[in-house]
Parts: structure tokens; C-alpha cells; sequence
């Protein structure tokens, strides 16, 4: 006797396990998209493309770490909090507009 009835897998037809990168053309899309949206977000995803950090990292950054002053730096370094080896990544001109758009707004 079978009291089992055959069950189909939860992840039948999904997939599955590590996502592939994003292309250059999906990251500047969303740019664009966050661009007419969200200042907040298009600075943390541009510092997050640029500096290739963990999400623990990006969030624990603090205003400091990339600024001096009212000038938002070219270079910065952090502390990585899983290796606690430094990390130094170059802003690019774009992220470096989006973050200064940004601390605009929140003064």
C-alpha cells in the first residue's frame, strides 16, 4: 500500500543557488531608474558597485569614510569587519555627485 502521494519539489523550475553578476548594462539602468527616484538610494547602490564591499560594510560607512569636510573624496578605505583587513576603492565622478546630492539633502 502506498500512502505517500508523489509531491512535487518546492524548487522545481526555480532557480537556484548563487545568482549571476550584474552586466554593465543592468547596472546602469539602475542607475537611471534610482536617478529619478531615491537620492539615498542611488548614492548607497553607487558606493556599493564602486566599492565591491560586503552589505555589512556599506551600511557601516559612515559620513566620514568618504568625506573631508564639505568635499566628498576621490579614494577612501575602510576596515572590512569579516577579514578586518583595509580596503581602499576609488569614487567614480557619478558616485561621487550622488553622495554629495545626498548629504545636500539631509543638511
Amino acid at each position: 500500500m502506498k500512502t505517500e502521494q508523489s509531491r512535487e519539489a518546492w524548487n522545481k523550475g526555480k532557480l537556484v543557488g548563487q545568482k549571476p553578476p550584474l552586466r554593465p548594462k543592468d547596472v546602469w539602468a539602475i542607475r537611471i531608474y534610482q536617478n529619478a527616484r531615491a537620492v539615498r538610494d542611488l548614492a548607497l547602490f553607487n558606493l556599493a558597485i564602486d566599492s565591491k564591499l560586503r552589505g555589512c560594510d556599506l551600511v557601516s560607512l559612515r559620513v566620514r569614510d568618504v568625506t573631508h569636510g564639505n568635499q566628498v573624496l576621490s579614494r577612501a578605505q575602510v576596515i572590512q569587519r569579516k577579514t578586518q583587513r583595509p580596503v581602499q576603492f576609488e569614487l567614480t565622478e557619478s558616485t561621487r555627485k550622488a553622495v554629495g546630492a545626498w548629504l545636500e539633502k539631509a543638511a
